[in-house]
């Protein structure tokens, strides 16, 4: 297969919005490197070469050092000029904080914090000497609200969305840009693997399709925006509204999504 093809690469690539923005560079003319912590990432990584694409797979665990390095290292030994890179990879917990084990919440700021700017680093100082590339970190609209029984994550995402911006600003005149996606509540694992199948977040919740989700972010990556929600007109009005309500109602109202029943 022809090289000609920009590389691009995406953590958290197995399933989810991950996974669907994979798809959305394959299927716009990159080859794509995808992380993911289970076996699922081989069979992900062939359902993107189906698509026409050259896609690799690597198995990693992204709360650790090793982990998200040898990552890295897997990118670079491609020997290929990486052109975009999507920082997706993120996991939740849900819960009450006076409850929940301190060590899964320190995993989580490992992946969600620590991870997203260990990576960030390598990349950055990979596209900045040659003058161009792309970043998408992908935070949450939980980033614009307290996230009561969610309350180690939604400040992990706030952390996320800032370093975003404070990033982009940095690199405005040096050829790579920085762009946060902001997806609401989307149709994938997520709040099963956070342990929240028992709140209203849980199976059968109305949520976002994850495809819309993604397209809507890699569309966001391309024209270099700032940043973008990710999902229907109702997820969008709700960010809005944040913009204006006072904290103590958001937490009380978010409270009503994520307390367990």
């Amino acid at each position: 297969m022809s090289t000609d093809r920009p590389l691009a690469m995406v953590t958290g690539g197995s399933s989810g919005i991950g996974f669907e923005l994979a798809k959305q560079f394959a299927t716009n003319g990159f080859d794509v490197a995808i992380a993911g912590q289970s076996d699922r990432v081989h069979q992900s990584a062939e359902a993107l070469r189906e698509l026409g694409a050259q896609a690799w797979a690597h198995q990693h665990d992204a709360s650790t050092y090793d982990g998200v390095e040898g990552f890295w290292s897997f990118v670079a030994g491609l020997g290929r000029p990486l052109e975009a890179a999507a920082l997706n990879v993120g996991i939740g917990l849900g819960g009450a904080f006076v409850d929940n084990d301190l060590d899964d919440e320190l995993r989580l700021i490992a992946v969600n914090v620590t991870g997203t700017v260990h990576l960030a680093k390598r990349v950055v100082q990979d596209m900045v000497p040659r003058g161009r590339g792309r970043i998408l970190v992908v935070s949450s609209i939980s980033a614009a609200t307290p996230t009561p029984y969610e309350t180690v994550y939604g400040p992990s995402k706030a952390f996320g969305f800032s370093f975003a911006e404070s990033l982009r600003e940095e690199l405005r005149d040096t050829g790579v840009s920085v762009t946060a996606l902001l997806p609401g509540a989307t149709d994938s694992d997520f709040h099963v693997n956070a342990g929240m199948s028992n709140t209203a977040l849980g199976p059968g919740a109305k949520k976002n399709d994850k495809t819309l989700v993604a397209r809507q972010g890699f569309a966001a990556l391309m024209d270099g925006a700032d940043h973008v929600v990710g999902g229907d007109e109702e997820t969008q009005r709700q960010v809005e509204e944040n913009r204006t309500t006072p904290e103590t109602v958001k937490a009380a109202r978010q409270a009503e999504l994520t307390r367990p029943r």
